[in-house]
């Protein structure tokens, strides 16, 4: 299946568990269109840029290892995702790596992710939580930092002076995780 081709396949990716779904296992069983997948997504001011992502996240929940082999690319373009229905599973997809290095010491990914990797993921969650994005990714990105600062120490110095400081402006999804964060850096 060539990039267009895709292009045209994802026009029947929607909201719907089902068929989010079913493309995440389309692409688990075709790996090599995954780096076509990204290519779509990082065409960032498409329309069909936030479908791709959708897939790309429900198939990174389903098997994070898919990931791997484009880590590279994944990295250096995370910062330029900008619309909002593509920044959500972008920044889903950096909590899912963070807990597979921290929490469930995937080794596979543990060994891949590296520190360069690791720095654009770190740069990417910051600039969720300080530029007006919707409270998902910022969700999804002091979650992230959260972990990823287990290995930075200066990281979680920098993530308990953003979430003090836009405490009281946020929502109260906001709020409820940023509490839970912030007792966990004590």
């Amino acid at each position: 299946m060539t990039t267009t081709q895709l292009y045209k396949e994802l026009n029947h990716v929607n909201h719907s568990l089902e068929k989010r779904s079913y493309y995440a296992d389309f692409m688990l069983d075709n790996p090599d269109l995954i780096s076509k997948l990204l290519d779509i997504i990082f065409r960032v001011d498409d329309k069909m840029s936030p479908r791709a992502a959708w897939v790309f996240e429900f198939m990174c929940s389903k098997n994070i290892n898919a990931i791997i082999p484009h880590l590279d690319t994944f990295t250096k373009n995370l910062n330029k995702v900008h619309l909002d229905s593509a920044v959500r599973p972008m920044a889903k997809i950096c909590e899912l790596l963070a807990k597979a290095y921290i929490l469930k010491d995937n080794i596979d990914i543990k060994n891949a992710l590296s520190k360069t990797h690791k720095e654009r993921i770190i740069e990417a969650c910051f600039d969720y939580m300080i530029n007006d994005e919707k409270v998902a990714a910022k969700a999804y990105g002091m979650v992230t930092l959260f972990l990823l600062g287990k290995e930075y120490d200066w990281v979680h110095p920098e993530l308990a002076i953003i979430l003090k400081r836009d405490f009281h402006k946020q929502s109260a999804a906001f709020k409820a995780r940023a509490r839970h964060i912030l007792k966990a850096l004590k």
